[in-house]
């Protein structure tokens, strides 16, 4: 009897792939606009912090210790339910609520740019400071220096770390499952709290922490070719 269950609730989860794999469409789209947002605000904020000085740097030091201070879920509730986010509606489809989508988004984007502006910051500091010298021996701003002379190095070297800041925020997409967002988790709860499908919570789980490894392991290994084909020859000179 008890291989008949088992394999009773295996083909429930097998007969709702579709469903798992729009969850896993949102989990995705929520990962990319999150890194996006947290790469668009961590090297700025990685640059101020080598480079700026006065009030600004300030700013973006306490403000990093606040959002990596900070647990997620709490940033994604408070940004939900805190946040003026105008209700836009539903995307077709994949049944994902925009309001819910961009709280998600922020809190994750910036919460990734914390950690992001630490990861470009030390691979800043690893480039020789007489490279920004000899870029302002020929006329270039600071701004210029940083955009055309650091900014190239320091993505590169930046790589193994934004690795790992992948596999966080992935992981992290999770959390949306408090304000209802439908990815990967909340379509995996729904699925086992149908009337009679308690039994399959195991056979659930099992599928989606499969997917969210394989995710996280082809994007790994995607990154560690990209790492070995853009190296910086001689390393740290």
């Amino acid at each position: 009897m008890e291989p008949v269950a088992l394999l009773s609730d295996w083909q429930f989860v097998v007969s709702n792939w579709r469903f798992l794999l729009l969850g896993t469409v949102v989990t995705i789209l929520l990962t990319l606009s999150s890194l996006s947002l947290g790469f668009l605000l961590g090297f700025p904020a990685g640059a101020i912090e080598v480079y700026g000085d006065g009030w600004l740097k300030s700013a973006v030091n306490t403000v990093g210790v606040i959002l990596r201070g900070t647990p997620i879920v709490v940033l994604i509730v408070l940004f939900f339910f805190a946040l003026p986010i105008p209700r836009l509606g539903t995307v077709p489809v994949i049944d994902m609520q925009m309001n819910a989508f961009i709280a998600a988004t922020l809190a994750l984007g910036l919460r990734s740019a914390a950690y992001q502006g630490q990861v470009f910051r030390g691979s800043i500091q690893s480039i020789a400071s007489g490279q920004m010298e000899a870029a302002r021996s020929i006329g270039m701003t600071k701004l210029q220096a940083v955009r055309h002379v650091i900014f190239p190095q320091a993505v590169r070297r930046s790589l193994p770390g934004f690795q790992n800041e992948f596999t966080i925020v992935l992981k992290d997409t999770s959390v949306a499952f408090a304000i209802g967002l439908a990815e990967l988790l909340t379509r995996a709860e729904r699925l086992y709290l149908q009337p009679g499908r308690d039994t399959a919570v195991i056979e659930v789980i099992i599928v989606i922490s499969a997917i969210y490894f394989i995710l996280t392991f082809t994007t790994n290994r995607a990154l560690d070719r990209l790492q070995q084909r853009y190296a910086i020859p001689g390393g740290n000179e």
